[in-house]
């Protein structure tokens, strides 16, 4: 393997040119958000204020999440709301699928609050969730972006049962900063699912946030967990503080960072890299099948 030079660059501290987002607008942009609002649907795109919003709206595409809007754990760095969700709504499924067929999607993203208090922890409802959006739309591919289902290996396999093409867990951050990132997350179990995932037959994908005080020998040992548990996908991408009450950034990084994270990852292994100040989960997640 040829070993790529560290390159060690001055860190911004101030908001950059090359982070400014696109104002939402546009035919495509208000046809998305009229079949979200006329199925009652949550977006990611919405609730965890998507800086890509405006653009992939904009093509007709958008990642909807299912069991509510209430997440059961409290991130530091998540603008979904914290709390005691409802109890879920049994014809989600049912709309979800409709409105993948009503956006004619060729592929669709679906991702999920925790629901920790649950004793399944939202599985059958997401078996539910791609059983009939497959069903309704046969030639369109899935990706599901889940939660750990908190080491319960029984909802992990009644997801992947379904065949979503892809299923993607993300680590969010890298081990030194996870209590303060993800306190109720633990880095070996997002692990040891996504190594269980890649058993099951099922391309990997997982996802970290830089601009939290890691280092880039951080950045590279989380490169080599993934990938010694299997993982296919790696994207990465800047965090943004969405309110005052969350996580300060604790610094912007360059485009010419984020290019020499995606060449080391590609030379370490993973099959595709996406890394850029605005990657997210579900950008570009078309091309990751």
């Amino acid at each position: 393997m040829i070993e790529l030079p560290t390159v060690e660059l001055p860190r911004q501290r101030t908001k950059p040119d090359w982070l400014k987002i696109q104002i939402p607008g546009g035919g495509e942009y208000s046809k998305v958000k009229k079949i979200v609002r006329e199925n009652k649907l949550h977006t990611i795109c919405e609730d965890g204020n998507c800086p890509n919003m405006a653009e992939c709206w904009g093509i007709g595409t958008a990642t909807l999440m299912i069991l509510g809007n209430i997440c059961t754990r409290s991130c530091s760095f998540c603008a979904v709301a914290t709390g005691r969700p409802t109890e879920y709504d049994l014809d989600e499924p049912k709309r979800v699928a409709e409105a993948v067929k009503t956006m004619k999607l060729k592929h669709c993203v679906i991702t999920s609050v925790n629901r920790d208090e649950l004793s399944d922890k939202g599985s059958g409802v997401w078996a539910e969730t791609i059983r009939l959006i497959k069903l309704l739309n046969p030639g369109t591919t899935i990706e599901t972006l889940i939660p750990d289902f908190k080491s319960d290996w029984d909802a992990l396999k009644k997801v992947a049962d379904e065949k979503p093409e892809v299923i993607s867990h993300n680590m969010e951050t890298v081990k030194r900063l996870y209590r303060m990132v993800r306190p109720q997350a633990r880095y070996e179990r997002s692990l040891e699912q996504i190594k269980r995932t890649k058993e099951l037959g099922i391309r990997t994908k997982s996802g970290i946030m830089v601009g939290l005080g890691e280092t880039e020998e951080e950045v590279f040992e989380i490169m080599d967990d993934l990938l010694s548990h299997g993982c296919d996908v790696m994207t990465i991408g800047q965090y943004l503080q969405p309110t005052k009450l969350h996580l300060k950034v604790n610094n912007y990084v360059t485009p010419e960072q984020f290019e020499h994270y995606r060449m080391t990852g590609m030379e370490k292994g993973f099959k595709i890299v996406e890394s850029g100040p605005m990657v997210r989960s579900s950008y570009h997640a078309e091309k990751h099948i």
